[in-house]
Formats: structure tokens, C-alpha cells, sequence
């Protein structure tokens, strides 16, 4: 990772979208005082399962895969991270290693704020203290929805489903591909199937029209039929 320049927090917009938000003004002084910004290339690991975290990751630009590693080797995504979300807060509050792993998906800016900074403030300042909890619920909640969806839902339904959260999450480019570019490897990973069985629904979902490739470019052409194979239509 290389450091850069750090911006002032309390100037920042990207606060609104996390719990940094309800930090008053000379807390966020101090965060900025005492945090670090980084430049983190696409493909390089911001931390690892099992890591101990000094502090959080503030995302300023970019994203972020957070996988877990399974019994066989197999990593599993979890969750994508992107412009003002906050990585590592449950590690740094219960004091536990991280259970996750951070990839990053394209060139990213971090900020990498100091476990006493957060430590220091979640002990004085209420709110700041609940919009962590909020945070952590909404996370769990995610975590839930893939649990439910890994046992009820078809691969293909899961596959489309990605297509739809990409589309709508990341958006797509003038040509009508999706922004976010994930390998036909961590497709697999993001739904829990064989990288060889998201190749082949790929395949079937191109030969129908549904979607359109160009390299591992993907592109929704029909909306519907993925909206409805989701329904189980």
C-alpha cells in the first residue's frame, strides 16, 4: 500500500454514508489528526483472515471483495465494499482477529483510521456508538440474506441475482456492460458454485439473450427473463 496525502475528515462527504458520521467536530479533528490514507493497487490484500486489526478502513474510491476461506480451500465472497463504507469495525470492538479476508477489486484510496480513535469515541459519544451498531445489524442482516438465499435459491437464480446487484449497485458503462468487472472466478465465489458450473450458466444465459459478454465483460440485454428466473417464473 503507499500513503498519500491525508484529507481532513471533518470535510469529507464520504462520512455521511457510515457511522463516522455522528462524530462531532473535534472528534473527527483527532480522527484526522491521527489517520492514514492509502493507495491500494487492483489484486492487492488490504488484510487477511485472522489478521489483528489496529483500526478500521474508511473506502474513499473503489472496491473491495470480503471473502471468507472454507474447509476445502474455497473462498467464499461475502460482501462487496465500496465508496464510504467502513471494513473492520467488528474485529477492532470484540478485539478478534478478523474473520474475513479484503481483496481489492480495482485501485482503491482507503482511509485507515487507529483502533483508539474509535475505541476513544464509542466510550464518550452515544451516537456515534448506536450508528456502529446500525451498521453491524445492517451486516448481519446481509449475512442472513445469504444464508437463506444459498439454501433456497437455484445457482442460476443466484447467478442472476448478481447480475441484477451489479447492474444496480455499480451501474454500467456506455456499451451497456456492467461497471464492476468480477473474474468468471469470483461470480462463482460471490454465489458458491464451481468456477466451471458459473461458466456454463454464463454460456446458457448468452445463448439465450439474456446477457451479452465481451472478454469478462457482462452486460444485461433482458432484465425481465433474469427478473423472472429470480421469481421462479
Amino acid at each position: 500500500m503507499e500513503q498519500d496525502e491525508p484529507s481532513r475528515c471533518e470535510n469529507c462527504i464520504i462520512r455521511q454514508f457510515n457511522s463516522l458520521r455522528a462524530m462531532s467536530k473535534d472528534e473527527l479533528k483527532k480522527v484526522s489528526d491521527s489517520k492514514i490514507t492509502k493507495k491500494v493497487k487492483k489484486g492487492e490484500a488490504i488484510f487477511e483472515e485472522g489478521d489483528k486489526l489496529d483500526g478500521v478502513f474508511c473506502v474513499r474510491n473503489g472496491i473491495t471483495k470480503l471473502s471468507k476461506l472454507s474447509a476445502n480451500g474455497k473462498d467464499q465472497i461475502v460482501k462487496l465494499v465500496s465508496r464510504g463504507e467502513v471494513m473492520g469495525q467488528r474485529s477492532v470492538i470484540v478485539e478478534e482477529s478478523t474473520n474475513l479476508s479484503a481483496v481489492a477489486l480495482s485501485d482503491m484510496e482507503l482511509c485507515f483510521i487507529p483502533k483508539d480513535s474509535i475505541v476513544h469515541t464509542l466510550n464518550r459519544n452515544a451516537d456515534f456508538a448506536v450508528e456502529v451498531l446500525r451498521h453491524m445489524a445492517h451486516d448481519l442482516k446481509e449475512a442472513d440474506d445469504v444464508i437463506v438465499n444459498m439454501s433456497q435459491k437455484t445457482v442460476k437464480q443466484r447467478i442472476a441475482e448478481a447480475f441484477i446487484y451489479l447492474k444496480n449497485n455499480y451501474g454500467e458503462d456506455a456499451q451497456g456492460f456492467l461497471n464492476l468487472t468480477l473474474s468468471r472466478e469470483d461470480i462463482a465465489n460471490v454465489v458458491g458454485t464451481a468456477t466451471e458450473s458459473a461458466i456454463r450458466i454464463i454460456s446458457e444465459f448468452k445463448k439465450k439473450g439474456v446477457i451479452k459478454t465481451s472478454g469478462k465483460k457482462i452486460g444485461i440485454v433482458n432484465e425481465k427473463m433474469l427478473q423472472d428466473l429470480i421469481e421462479g417464473f
